[in-house]
């Protein structure tokens, strides 16, 4: 989803006298965690002004310490924009196509035919294994999530399992799948950027990834088992009572999804792809629901409200459409802007040297590795730059103490392509929230009583959203460690 010519500047590309030290780099590192953390974190702001603060700190800082003009400061702001042009314009398609499916049938008759056959307490393993079945196949998490995995939600609430959990079921699979399909954007990205053949790159991960979801599988077995308790009487009935009742349910709904997924297995982009799927569900929208042709493009630009009979389904089948995408496309624009500059002003690029110049050891490369990647997610909001930046910077080293390639290419994708979901100003997080409806993380804290002594029974802190339930991405990053502290996997050039 990014441009293949894109470089990104290491220390010997930027002139020495417009190079940070390391304590100017770390400066507007400094003010996004302060602006994120008490905008966000503590005033309860959605991102947007954290984000624009940062923006505005972090160009003063190049202003006056780093002697760049403002053109240069736009154009760093322009290459973080066009960096993430695709991922904008696959965020406006897939609210718009998720609007045109429910219009059509396709995620309601998903929904009626999943709940006639799912329990409670296989949903959760079962999602996370089909999900991975599906981004495989298709090689995007993004387009697994955004269709199948809308779909599963409600089949989910419909079980009576918490939206956060299926929503960290779903991303569990769709990345293990995305990692290692050889159709998968950032798998031939990984391989690219590092100098690694694909199917050498693929390999390498195939053990850390079926662990890593292995036991994710087992987390949300166990977690089945405890979520799925009684459901209601009448509960499920009422659901597909009011879906039928609404939609037309016969097979041919499913046509979008077929067009759809036929189409990615075919290897066309994502884009085409998406944009094929809108039409098909518009067309579904007129053919099979009955719905005049104006109608149906109208869901498309405003999204759906439909009445059903049952607050449960209304709610979970009210989508914004192309207008809908408003709040979380403006908070990539200012995530990717904000990415950019900190890449255009050298203060990646420092930080990743300060990284390489701490590593003693091959272990401690791997290891390093992941956290760079894992870091520039966080600063960069796009887990392409996440790929890109490690695996440019560090590909020397890797050659200076015998490793092969592969590594790096493993060491990237196995942090920098699960992660990104779980920082919640991040272009991934941003676009899953906003298509499951769950929040990335939420938390809140409450203070001991200092009356008489601080009482460490009222002490508590509260966390939720879907990251936690993600365990995918906690696993991934763990187990690439343990690998690099024991040398498992590891394969030095001179045996490549």
């Amino acid at each position: 989803m990014m441009s293949s010519d894109f470089q990104p500047k290491t220390l010997s590309d930027i002139p020495p006298e417009r190079r940070p030290s390391l304590g100017e780099a770390l400066l507007p590192i400094l003010g996004v965690v302060v602006f994120l953390g008490v905008g966000s974190g503590y005033l309860g702001l959605a991102p947007h002004a954290p984000l624009l603060w940062s923006i505005v700190f972090a160009g003063l800082v190049g202003l006056t310490r780093l002697d760049l003009t403002y053109a240069d400061l736009y154009d760093a702001v322009a290459n973080g924009l066009i960096m993430g042009l695709q991922a904008l314009l696959i965020l406006f398609t897939i609210y718009a196509l998720i609007a045109t499916w429910v219009s059509s049938g396709t995620i309601p008759g998903l929904m009626y035919y999943g709940l006639g056959i799912l329990t409670p307490e296989i949903f959760l393993p079962i999602t996370a294994l089909l999900a991975a079945v599906v981004a495989f196949s298709i090689g995007s998490s993004w387009t697994t999530a955004g269709t199948l995995g809308v779909a599963f939600i409600g089949i989910g609430s419909g079980l009576g399992i918490p939206a956060p959990m299926t929503a960290g079921a779903i991303l569990s699979g769709a990345y293990a799948g995305d990692k290692q399909s050889p159709l998968s954007d950032t798998t031939n990205l990984a391989a690219a950027v590092t100098n690694t053949d694909l199917y050498d790159h693929i390999d390498a991960m195939k053990v850390g990834t079926a662990l890593a979801l292995g036991l994710s599988v087992i987390v949300y077995a166990v977690l089945g088992l405890r979520a799925g308790g009684a459901i209601p009487a009448g509960q499920v009935e009422s659901i597909r009572g009011a879906l039928a009742g609404t939609y037309a349910t016969s097979p041919l709904v499913f046509l979008p999804l077929v067009v759809t997924f036929g189409l990615a297995l075919y290897g066309i982009p994502a884009l085409p792809t998406l944009v094929t799927g809108v039409f098909a569900g518009a067309f579904t929208t007129i053919l099979l629901q009955g719905a005049k042709f104006t109608t149906a493009w109208t869901v498309f630009l405003n999204g759906t409200g439909p009445e059903t009979g049952v607050k449960l389904v209304n709610d979970l089948l009210a989508t914004g459409g192309l207008t809908g995408s408003a709040w979380t496309i403006t908070v990539v624009v200012l995530a990717l802007s904000l990415g950019g500059l900190l890449e255009g002003m050298g203060v990646l690029a420092v930080l990743a040297n300060e990284l390489l110049d701490r590593v003693w050891s091959e272990n401690s490369l791997v290891a390093g590795t992941g956290i760079a990647a894992f870091v520039t997610n966080v600063f960069s909001a796009q887990q392409y730059m996440s790929i890109v930046l490690p695996g440019v910077s560090l590909r020397n080293a890797y050659d200076e103490y015998d490793l092969d390639s592969r590594n790096l290419s493993r060491a990237v994708e196995a942090v920098g392509t699960p992660t990104g979901a779980l920082i919640p100003w991040h272009a991934g997080a941003v676009y899953m929230s906003g298509v499951f409806g769950v929040p990335t993380l939420t938390g809140s804290i409450t203070l001991p009583t200092l009356a008489g002594g601080i009482d460490l029974a009222n002490f508590s802190v509260s966390i939720g959203g879907y990251a936690p339930y993600y365990a995918f991405a906690f696993l991934s990053p763990l187990i690439l460690f343990v690998m690099a502290a024991t040398g498992y996997g590891f394969v030095a050039k001179s045996d490549a």
